[in-house]
């Protein structure tokens, strides 16, 4: 937050849900309410394109998201009066619970036997029997207990923890043998090479196992001082580099790494964002020589183009048109633009047509579409625009122009006279792209309850916390404990079992994404979920299209951390809370202690200055709060997005580009920019930043709607059901 425009230091993830803003409804109440009943009556017991499969129905899961005081009487019920398995599981989860508020007698009474009842977690009931028996001060117990486990668990993960709290030289040697990717071998390495850093065989086991773990960047710069590593440990080296997004230390280790088609390509590339030119060139020019069919040549190929200057590019482009087809309509678009910048303007329009006649179901040729469509519409063409708009929706479905563009078609079918086609055009955007923006945009003007500018602010819909789901991967043991909310010993489990961390399955990226959740890491969790869409062979993509069908996935990436907080203060702003987890999630993807280039500190990204100037006005003293605290940071967040609400009559669009850009800015756009339609002034804001960002906030607030409130995630259901045809001009 500041009141001047910022760029934020986190990574955004482009998802489905960018898009524009809201209007006022086209059309009338009574309308709406009959096709609001239509869908709600349809059959219950038919199930909706998103729903909720795999959640596990025992209540003790569900309690497992509960406080320990929350929870404590009905835990005790179940563990005393309930059935197997939920007893179990109940006696476990209550144990636990007495273990971390240091009742160890009393979780000794739950444990006793309990590994023979409860067999997927006997070995971690056996650890936690002997963290008991050391709080009542039995240590040769617990020391049998853990041993135990090393004799009768050898081949299981949990048999590392009993090795580091024994912690003898010799059994944590076999924990590094043998369970390498295990988190509490990495902290065995960790504490050797504190006491010795020249240990290059333990630096590579942390580079190949724990590279997305803080700290490991410093363990490769001492690795890369080692003289006596290998060409292999130089490929590792390079791509843990490349990971951490140090592309210029990854160049250098790839220099040394085999010469392959991708380490050449990121060699150069490391080179070239590292703006040593030349040198980038010479080391593409080298993979196209040694690996001209390989398909990273082609990418390297289009490097080579961006660097050259004038018609230099053209042979370049020519090359992938016609042996890579899979980068061939980059290499088209670019092509077309370098010929259009030249004033060959002939050759230009007969690259275009050579795009859109092979390639028509490219991201390139969706964009060329939509260009010239944005350019019909500005001269008033608004049946030419719809002609160009057309295709984007059908072609190109999986083109993130696609719901934008059939929102559009909308529009124009409005503006030309024809309000069954717009409608027919709303139906379509909210039942095939209901995850995207646009599909609000258009329940909006379709007149259902889900909110406009002038009312968005002061709506409480109903939220439904998210239950966790059953992970698709990983073992038994790994899945129990997550769902009993048994974070850290689940890490532990998953970490051990996912062992194809470089080319993981669809199943293993979702579970990993929810595990980084789980921890608290919900910048990577997103986007690891998210990325889950970019798969590309047609198996991967047929299982994201099923985990997609799921809500369990949209939940996922769309998390609802800080429940609590924000109920709290948005209750007390009076603000939407989904609307304030929106904005959240867009400046910080939900980290509390992120910062931005310039400073905004936290959940909400809040400004030092910003901070000392609301204080006072609070009745709070700025030394006495902390911008990483979360309640402090959405204090002072809710209640300056209350402020930007103030200025401008409760119209949340221009509140939430306030708050990105400053409302000097907006000021100077409500002056100089067309007022009459919303979805026109989004198109016009001048700054890119604050054009996506007022989409992307309300994209993710839809999302939550749709997600968390059961009546809208029924009705979207039911409208996804429905298979309209967009309307044609």
């Amino acid at each position: 937050m500041q009141k001047k425009l910022h760029n934020k230091q986190i990574v955004l993830i482009a998802g489905a849900g960018l898009c524009a803003f809201l209007v006022g409804g086209m059309f009338a109440a009574p309308e709406a309410g009959k096709i609001l009943n239509k869908w709600l009556n349809l059959s219950q017991s038919q199930p909706g394109k998103i729903a909720e499969i795999n959640q596990s129905r025992s209540i003790v899961f569900n309690l497992s998201s509960k406080s320990l005081p929350e929870r404590a009487a009905q835990l005790v019920e179940i563990a005393e009066n309930g059935s197997s398995p939920d007893r179990e599981k109940a006696r476990y989860l209550l144990a636990s619970d007495y273990i971390e508020t240091d009742q160890g007698r009393k979780a000794l009474d739950l444990l006793t036997g309990l590994e023979k009842d409860y067999p997927v977690l006997a070995p971690y009931i056996l650890l936690k029997q002997a963290q008991a028996h050391d709080m009542v001060g039995d240590k040769g117990k617990a020391s049998d207990l853990r041993q135990k486990v090393l004799k009768e668990y050898p081949d299981q993960p949990v048999v590392v923890k009993a090795m580091y709290l024994i912690g003898l030289p010799t059994i944590n040697d076999q924990a590094i043998a043998n369970f390498p990717s295990h988190p509490l071998t990495w902290e065995i390495i960790r504490r050797r090479l504190r006491e010795n850093p020249n240990q290059p065989k333990l630096q590579l086991i942390l580079a190949k196992y724990a590279a997305d773990e803080p700290g490991i960047v410093g363990i490769l710069d001492q690795l890369a001082k080692q003289p006596q590593l290998t060409a292999a440990d130089w490929d590792l080296i390079g791509s843990v580099y490349w990971e951490n997004n140090q592309f210029a230390k990854a160049a250098n280790a790839y220099s040394k790494a085999p010469q392959t088609a991708k380490n050449l390509y990121r060699r150069a590339r490391g080179l070239q964002i590292d703006k040593k030119r030349d040198q980038a060139i010479t080391i593409y020019q080298q993979q196209v020589q040694q690996f001209p069919d390989d398909e990273e040549t082609g990418t390297a190929l289009l490097r080579l183009a961006e660097l050259a200057t004038g018609k230099a590019a053209i042979p370049y482009l020519d090359q992938i048109i016609n042996k890579f087809p899979k980068t061939a309509p980059q290499a088209l678009e670019q092509k077309a633009k370098r010929l259009a910048s030249l004033k060959d303007n002939e050759s230009a329009n007969t690259t275009w047509k050579l795009l859109l006649g092979q390639y028509s179901n490219s991201e390139e040729a969706a964009e060329f579409r939509w260009k010239n469509a944005l350019d019909k519409a500005k001269n008033k063409d608004y049946a030419g625009a719809w002609q160009w708009a057309q295709p984007i929706v059908t072609e190109n479905k999986h083109s993130i122009l696609a719901p934008r563009a059939g929102f559009w078609v909308g529009k124009w079918a409005t503006l030309l006279g024809k309000p069954e086609d717009a409608r027919t055009a709303y139906q379509y955007v909210l039942s095939q792209f209901p995850q995207s923006y646009y599909a609000w945009r258009s329940a909006s003007i379709l007149g259902l309850d889900v909110g406009d500018f002038s009312n968005v602010r002061l709506m409480n819909p109903e939220i439904v916390p998210r239950q966790r789901p059953v992970p698709p991967a990983g073992s038994d043991a790994f899945k129990e404990l997550y769902l009993l909310g048994q974070d850290r010993d689940a890490w532990y489990e998953w970490e051990t079992d996912f062992k194809n961390k470089s080319k993981p399955t669809v199943n293993e990226q979702f579970t990993e994404g929810l595990m980084q959740l789980t921890r608290g890491q919900n910048l990577i969790g997103i986007a690891t979920i998210s990325k889950l869409e970019d798969r590309e062979t047609p198996e991967e993509q047929a299982e994201y299209a099923a985990l997609s069908q799921q809500i369990t996935y949209w939940q996922a990436r769309y998390p609802f951390p800080y429940f609590q907080e924000i109920q709290q203060w948005s209750t007390k702003r009076n603000l939407n809370p989904l609307l304030v987890t929106a904005l959240m999630r867009q400046e910080s993807r939900f980290q509390p202690k992120i910062k931005s280039v310039v400073g905004a500190t936290g959940l909400m990204q809040v400004m030092p200055t910003t901070g000392e100037w609301i204080a006072p006005q609070i009745g709070m003293n700025i030394k006495d709060l902390d911008l990483e605290n979360p309640n402090d940071n959405i204090m002072l967040g809710t209640w300056y997005l209350d402020h930007t609400h103030q200025q401008y009559s409760n119209n949340s669009m221009l509140a939430i580009a306030s708050y990105n850009a400053g409302p000097g800015n907006v000021a100077k756009w409500l002056r100089t920019m067309p007022k009459q339609d919303p979805d026109e002034f989004v198109e016009e804001i001048p700054f890119g930043e604050t054009r996506n960002y007022v989409r992307l906030v309300f994209g993710n607030y839809w999302n939550y709607l749709r997600l968390y409130n059961p009546s809208m995630s029924a009705l979207v259901a039911k409208y996804s059901e429905n298979q309209p045809q967009l309307p044609k001009q």
